[in-house]
C-alpha cells in the first residue's frame, strides 16, 4: 500500500472524528438496540478501517484498528450498496453458514452503507452482539440509514469546507473562488439539512430510551449550528454576487419576541451556560425582525463560543429617544487591537483553540445587517469585559 493511500485512509478516519455527532450515533444505536457494539468504519476494496468505535462487550476494536478485509460482511456490502441485516445467525439462511459470523463470534448484525452525495462508498456503519436482537424492522433500519446519510452529510461538509481552506491559503487564487463555494455550499446543503432535521424530530417521536432523548437533542442542536452558517454563507455569497442583503422591514416589528426567541434557542443549545437577558425596555420598531434576530443570534454565539465560560453572557435591549440599542457583552481574555480591527472582516477568525467551529462569517453578516437597516455595529473589549453593540434609528 502506497504512502499517498496511507495518508488519505488517515484522512478519511480523523474525519469522521471530527464529526462531533458520531460518538452520539453510536450511543442511541447501542442503547435503541440493545447491541453491545457499533462502529463507522472506512471500507476500501483491501482494508477495513475503524473510524470511530463503542464497544461494551470487548470486542477489541479502537479507533485506527483493522480487520482483514476479506474476513468482513463489510467488503460484500461494498459491491452490493445493499444494508445486511441478521436477528439470528443461527436461523438466517444466507448466513447460518457464512464465515464472518463464526469467526467473531456474533448472532446479531447490521451493517448499512456510508455513501457520500456524489454517489462514491465510504464504508458502513454496523452493529453487532453475541445475542440473538430483533433488528429487521422499519424503525431500527429506519433508523440507521438517518444516522448513515447523516454522516455521510458531514463528511461532505468537511471535505466542503477542507478544499475551500485550501484554496483560501492560496493568496494566488482569486476571491471569485470563495465566493463561487459558499453559494454552492448554501444551497446544497439546506435540502440534506432538512431532512436530518425532520428526521431528528421523528426519532424524538418514537419509543426510545430516556438517555437517548438528550443525545438527539445534539443531533438537533448541530442541525441548528449549521443551518446558522449556511444563512451567513448564503448571505455573503448573495451580497459578494450581486444579490444584496434582502431586508423584510415591518413598520411596527416585535422585536422583543424575535430577541427572546433566539436566547431560548441558543440556551437550549447551551444548557451548561448562563445567558442573561434585559428586554423590558425594548419596544415596537421598524425593521426586519427576522434579520434583528439574527444578528443577535451571531453575536450571541460569538459571545459564547469566545467568552469565558464560567461567567455570564448579558443581552441587553433599549430605546434610546430616536434609536434602537442592543448590546451583546461577556466576560473573558480582552480582543487585541489588532483583532479588534480585523473582526467585521469575511473570514476572519481570531485564531483561538476554538475559532474552527465556524467559517468567520458571524460577525461580518451582524454588521452587514447593522449597515442595511442604517445602523452601525460596534465593539469594545477590556479586561473587565467584552461588549458588542448594535445601534439603529428607531423611527
Amino acid at each position: 500500500m502506497s504512502d499517498a493511500t496511507d495518508d488519505v485512509l488517515a484522512t478519511d478516519v480523523a474525519a469522521v472524528a471530527r464529526i462531533d455527532a458520531v460518538p452520539a450515533i453510536l450511543d442511541v444505536v447501542c442503547r435503541t438496540t440493545g447491541m453491545g457494539f457499533a462502529a463507522v468504519a472506512r471500507v476500501t476494496e483491501d482494508r477495513w478501517i475503524a473510524c470511530s468505535v463503542r464497544d461494551d462487550i470487548g470486542f477489541g476494536l479502537k479507533p485506527g484498528s483493522e480487520l482483514k478485509i476479506e474476513t468482513t460482511i463489510c467488503n460484500e456490502i461494498r459491491d452490493s450498496r445493499v444494508p445486511v441485516v441478521i436477528d439470528n445467525v443461527a436461523e438466517d439462511p444466507l448466513f447460518c453458514r457464512h464465515h464472518t459470523p463464526s469467526l467473531y463470534k456474533f448472532q446479531s448484525y447490521i451493517s448499512v452503507p456510508v455513501m457520500l452525495p456524489d454517489g462514491s462508498f465510504f464504508g458502513t456503519l454496523c452493529a453487532i452482539d453475541p445475542r440473538p436482537m430483533r433488528l429487521n424492522t422499519p424503525e431500527v433500519t429506519g433508523m440507521f440509514q438517518l444516522f448513515a446519510d447523516l454522516i455521510a452529510f458531514h463528511l461532505d461538509a468537511l471535505r466542503r469546507l477542507d478544499t475551500s481552506e485550501a484554496d483560501l491559503l492560496d493568496e494566488r487564487q482569486s476571491s471569485g473562488l470563495r465566493e463561487q463555494f459558499v453559494a454552492v455550499l448554501g444551497h446544497d446543503l439546506r435540502n440534506p439539512l432538512a431532512s436530518i432535521a425532520a428526521a431528528s424530530r421523528m426519532l424524538l417521536r418514537m419509543a426510545l430510551p430516556d438517555e437517548a432523548q438528550p443525545l438527539i437533542g445534539m443531533i438537533q442542536s448541530s442541525v441548528s449550528r449549521m443551518s446558522g452558517m449556511i444563512d451567513n454563507v448564503t448571505d455573503f455569497a448573495r451580497g459578494r454576487l450581486g444579490g444584496g442583503l434582502v431586508l423584510q422591514p415591518q413598520e411596527a416589528a416585535p422585536v422583543r419576541a424575535m430577541l427572546e426567541q433566539v436566547i431560548a434557542e441558543l440556551r437550549s443549545a447551551h444548557p451548561d451556560r448562563d445567558i442573561e437577558s434585559d428586554l423590558d425596555a425594548v419596544g415596537a420598531l421598524r425593521c426586519d425582525p427576522g434579520r434583528i434576530g439574527q444578528l443577535l443570534s451571531n453575536l450571541l454565539a460569538n459571545a459564547l463560543t469566545h467568552g469565558a465560560p464560567d461567567s455570564p453572557v448579558r443581552v441587553q435591549g433599549r430605546m434610546d429617544g430616536a434609536f434602537f440599542e442592543l448590546s451583546v457583552a461577556n466576560a473573558g481574555e480582552p480582543i487585541p487591537p489588532a483583532v479588534m480591527r480585523e473582526l467585521f472582516r469575511p473570514f476572519f477568525r481570531a485564531g483561538t483553540k476554538q475559532a474552527g467551529q465556524g467559517l468567520g462569517l458571524g460577525l461580518y453578516i451582524a454588521d452587514e445587517i447593522a449597515r442595511a437597516h442604517g445602523g452601525t455595529l460596534g465593539a469594545v473589549s477590556s479586561l473587565a469585559e467584552t461588549r458588542f453593540t448594535f445601534r439603529m434609528p428607531a423611527g
